[in-house]
């Protein structure tokens, strides 16, 4: 494919240098000149070289896992460097948008997920293009449109070319919330399903706060007063040991997931799956975090393979743990980026695609 248009710039972020690359290589264009550099107080500087006024800029950055801050604010003052450059777009393409996982309220937190979004349109971003969201609903957090491609293709692909007798798997949900992407990828292999469920991990604990305390009793007030005696107790949620619906007995199981950064919880499932039967086990996801000690929990686990995509890089992380490999989906940014240039529909990219995917 080819642009090679007077129009378009095309610049990177300091966070996946080589996945840029690979793109610009596909479009057939030169990464725009743009030095992004820290002063010694570690403030970001960023110096786009190319004019840019009047043109549709595309900024390639995705959310490294241990710079992941630094390359939010790379993200956000590149954009606005450019919309105060007179660009006529920006196109923020990021495969692994950050702070997707904190979508929800949690206690006295925050939903962290909206607050990146308002920051990212405020910095002028006028389209947003990402892959496998964690969660479906941060989409509407952005006042600007966000295309959440998927990574699901590949994987599958890869299933079907790299795994010697796939006929004879299973496809695992790790629990019960992943069942559907499980259920997804089991028919279009037309295979079967097993859903682990049970206590994986320590869950968080709880914090001491007002709701967990008794009700006031004194003079001036009773608890009676409000009917608090009678309220129904909620007991507490006690899950039992790892357990799997479904059989795996003699059968290669392929568990697979949006996204593997803490694998404790793979781990024990990968164990649970061994007992059970199970003589070869895949992990498939689409972003490798795999951050901490991930490759070494790997390398000594049970797991024969885990396979992600390029969204961030991990190239440190494969020199620890010869079972980690990876696929590259450029070719799907760069497609995006071609059709949104050129004012194509994006639903070639979408088709058969639906929300468990």
């Amino acid at each position: 494919m080819s642009l090679s248009q007077p129009n378009m710039v095309l610049i990177s972020g300091n966070s996946h240098p080589d996945l840029s690359q690979k793109i610009a290589a596909r479009l057939n264009e030169r990464l725009g000149n743009c030095s992004i550099y820290h002063t010694s107080n570690r403030e970001t500087l960023v110096d786009i070289g190319d004019s840019v006024r009047g043109r549709n800029v595309y900024i390639i950055q995705t959310g490294r896992t241990k710079d992941v801050n630094n390359n939010i604010m790379e993200l956000l003052i590149m954009s606005y460097a450019c919309i105060t450059s007179s660009a006529n777009s920006i196109v923020a393409v990021i495969p692994y948008l950050p702070y997707s996982k904190q979508s929800k309220m949690r206690k006295r937190g925050c939903i962290v997920a909206k607050l990146l979004a308002k920051m990212m349109c405020k910095a002028g971003l006028t389209q947003v293009i990402t892959v496998d969201l964690h969660q479906k609903e941060v989409q509407g957090f952005f006042d600007i449109p966000v295309d959440n491609l998927r990574a699901s293709p590949f994987l599958l692909q890869y299933i079907q070319e790299s795994i010697p007798d796939y006929r004879n798997a299973v496809i695992v949900a790790r629990d019960p919330g992943s069942a559907k992407k499980a259920t997804s990828y089991a028919e279009r292999l037309r295979l079967g399903i097993a859903v682990l469920h049970g206590e994986q991990k320590t869950d968080e604990s709880e914090e001491i706060d007002g709701r967990y305390s008794p009700p006031c009793v004194s003079s001036n007030f009773k608890a009676m007063d409000v009917g608090l005696d009678i309220m129904p107790p909620l007991a507490a949620k006690e899950k039992p040991p790892i357990t799997v619906v479904g059989d795996v007995g003699g059968r290669i199981a392929i568990m697979v997931d949006d996204m593997i950064d803490d694998v404790h919880s793979f781990v024990a499932a990968a164990e649970v799956l061994r007992d059970r039967g199970a003589y070869k086990i895949y992990v498939l996801a689409t972003h490798g975090l795999l951050s901490s000690d991930a490759p070494r929990l790997i390398e000594d686990s049970p797991i024969d393979e885990v396979v992600v995509t390029n969204t961030v890089p991990h190239e440190i992380q494969k020199m620890q743990c010869h079972k980690i490999k990876t696929i590259d989906i450029s070719v799907l940014l760069a497609e995006a980026i071609r059709r949104i240039h050129n004012k194509e529909s994006m639903s070639y990219l979408f088709r058969n695609v639906t929300l468990e995917d």
